[in-house]
């Protein structure tokens, strides 16, 4: 019992120490650690981290929890890159402070599955799987929802190509430049490919070439559709009808958009079907096995 309470206690004070760490009144930096970042050679862009602080944890299993995030997620058949999935979304976090906040959620969830394995009692073996599959779980949840974010940009850039490119083909046709069309529609657009596009241009002003960065956007979206309206784009320089050009590829991604739609409305409406099947069907089995049952009771006695 004393082993348990002071096991508590220390858990209890490691926790608030990282947890204070991070309030500034409570752990006020040095002054020469607030002016390192900014002199020549200093230490980076928080200076230096206390021995026990937040930062400093992150830093310690940052590497640990990145190698085994990574492993694991390939174990359970996720092979897309996470740090492509997460720049994909615009996401705020890299993979380092995702993967120590996965491994941070699978702790607990396997610390809530000891605890219910401890007040349920059950068998070792299901214990065992309470155990463990409270740690699977969470691991696999916030994976699922990088995922799922990852798709959903997907499905957006798919759907708003189409008028995004009818767009620049207009710009273009008006006289706008290739670099001016995509800032106008990144300037005035609010959805997924506008977002895309604000980070090509910024890629453009670090002084990439604006093929090169309309590429790296390509292969970081996957989406097809992309992949060609990026090829259309490259040929800014040797056509002389290159909005003609996008206006025709726009034209090409709206029809494969519309049959996509027209195929999830067929598979939609044979899937009502189903039900109203099994409905109809089960009713006449029944009536059909009365009468059957009846007649066959006669025939054997």
């Amino acid at each position: 019992m004393n082993l348990g309470l002071l096991a508590s206690g220390l858990v209890l004070w490691v926790g608030l120490s990282l947890l204070l760490a991070e309030l500034r009144w409570f752990a006020r930096r040095p002054l020469t650690d607030r002016l390192a970042p900014y002199l020549p050679g200093g230490m980076g862009r928080r200076g230096r981290a206390g021995l026990l602080s937040a930062e400093s944890f992150r830093e310690a299993v940052g590497p640990v929890a990145r190698g085994l995030g990574s492993q694991f997620s390939r174990l359970v058949g996720v092979s897309e890159d996470l740090d492509r999935r997460l720049r994909r979304v615009h996401a705020a976090l890299d993979v380092t402070e995702f993967r120590v906040r996965q491994i941070g959620w699978a702790l607990a969830g396997l610390g809530v599955g000891a605890l219910l394995a401890v007040a349920a009692r059950p068998t070792a073996a299901i214990a065992v799987v309470m155990t463990l599959g409270g740690m699977l779980l969470a691991f696999l949840l916030l994976e699922q929802q990088v995922t799922l974010a990852s798709d959903r940009w997907q499905r957006s850039l798919h759907l708003e190509l189409p008028v995004v490119a009818e767009q620049i083909g207009m710009l273009l046709g008006s006289g706008y430049s290739l670099v001016g069309a995509l800032d106008r529609v990144a300037r005035r657009g609010r959805g997924a490919v506008a977002s895309d596009l604000r980070r090509v241009l910024a890629r453009i002003r670090h002084g990439v070439d604006e093929t090169t960065a309309l590429r790296e956007w390509s292969d970081l979206a996957g989406v097809e559709a992309v992949d060609r309206l990026v090829a259309v784009f490259a040929m800014n320089r040797e056509a002389s009808d290159l909005g003609r050009l996008i206006s025709i590829e726009a034209r090409s991604i709206r029809r494969e958009v519309h049959r996509e739609l027209v195929e999830t409305m067929e598979r939609r409406g044979q899937q009502v079907w189903i039900p109203v099947t099994v409905a109809t069907l089960a009713p006449g089995v029944i009536f059909i096995g009365i009468p059957f049952m009846t007649a066959l009771r006669g025939f054997l006695g």
